[in-house]
C-alpha cells in the first residue's frame, strides 16, 4: 500500500495531536507530503517537527477551520508548496461538553458546530474546488460513532458528528462521478487529549469508558489512522459514502 502513497500530497486538519498527528505520521512513513492544518501553532510546530525526524516531507499551516479565509489559504498554500491535492483528512474537532440537556449552552453549541460541522463543510467546499480541477482526489471526514447514534450528555457534539455523516454521504454522492471518493470516519473512544479533558484522569471514568467498549479498552490514535489511511488506498476504490466504524465493538450491540 507504500507505493500508493509515494509522492501523493496529504491535508490533515487538527494534525497537531491525537487521531490527526497519528494519521499525519502514518501518511508521512508512506511516503506522502503532508500538510499539518492546526490552529495551535505550538503543536502545529511540534507535528511538523516530529515529521520531519521522521525524514517525511511536511509543511504546517495556521487553519481555523471554522473561518472560510483560512481554510482557503490552507489549500492555497498546500497547492503552492506541493503542486496538488490528493488527499484530505477533515479531523480537526472540539468535543468540550459534558453536561445534561437541561443545561444546554447556547455558545456552546454554536462553538462546537462551528468547528464540528461548519469547519468541515469550509473544508470541503475549498479542497473540493481544488480537487475538482484536477479530476481526482479522496476525503475522510471524521466523524464519530456520536454521528450514528446518540450520546445522552453531548447534544451539540452529538447533533455535530451527525451533521458530518449526513454531509459526507450529500458530497460522495454529488462528487462520485467527477473522480472525487468521500467518506468518513466513525470512531469510538480514543486515547487522545480530548478524551483526556473528558475523563480528567479520573481511573472510574478511565475504566468505565474501556469497559463500555467490547474490545475492553479505547483505540490507540494509530488504529484510527490505518482506518483513514485505508479509505484513501485503492483496497476501498467502490467505497462512497460510507461510514466506516472503529469502535471496539461498541455500537455493535
Amino acid at each position: 500500500m507504500s507505493e500508493h502513497f509515494k509522492g501523493k500530497v496529504a491535508i490533515v486538519t487538527g494534525g497537531g495531536s491525537g487521531i490527526g498527528l497519528a494519521t499525519a505520521k502514518a501518511f508521512a512513513k508512506a511516503g506522502t507530503r503532508v500538510v499539518i492544518a492546526e490552529i495551535n501553532d505550538v503543536v502545529g510546530e511540534e507535528a511538523a517537527r516530529e515529521i520531519h525526524e521522521l525524514h517525511g516531507k511536511c509543511i504546517f499551516v495556521h487553519t481555523d477551520v471554522s473561518n472560510t479565509n483560512s481554510v482557503a489559504t490552507l489549500v492555497a498554500r498546500t497547492v503552492s508548496a506541493f503542486g496538488r491535492l490528493d488527499y484530505a483528512i477533515n479531523n480537526a474537532g472540539i468535543d468540550p461538553e459534558l453536561v445534561p440537556e437541561a443545561t444546554w449552552d447556547e455558545q456552546m453549541f454554536d462553538r462546537i458546530i462551528g468547528v464540528n460541522l461548519k469547519g468541515v463543510f469550509l473544508c470541503m467546499k475549498h479542497e473540493l474546488a481544488q480537487m475538482e480541477k484536477q479530476g481526482h482526489g479522496i476525503i475522510v471526514n471524521v466523524s464519530s460513532i456520536a454521528g450514528l447514534t446518540a450520546v445522552g450528555n453531548k447534544p451539540s457534539y452529538t447533533a455535530s458528528k451527525h451533521g458530518v455523516v449526513g454531509m459526507t454521504k450529500a458530497a460522495a454522492l454529488q462528487y462520485a462521478r467527477r473522480g472525487i471518493r468521500i467518506n468518513a470516519l466513525c470512531p469510538g473512544g480514543v486515547d487522545t487529549p480530548i478524551a483526556e479533558d473528558n475523563h480528567g484522569g479520573d481511573p472510574a471514568f478511565i475504566a468505565s469508558m474501556s469497559n463500555a467498549h467490547p474490545i475492553g479498552r479505547i483505540a490507540d490514535p494509530a488504529e484510527i489512522a490505518a482506518g483513514a489511511l485505508f479509505l484513501c488506498s485503492d483496497a476501498a476504490s467502490f467505497m462512497i459514502g460510507h461510514s466506516l466504524v472503529l469502535d471496539g465493538g461498541l455500537i455493535a450491540g
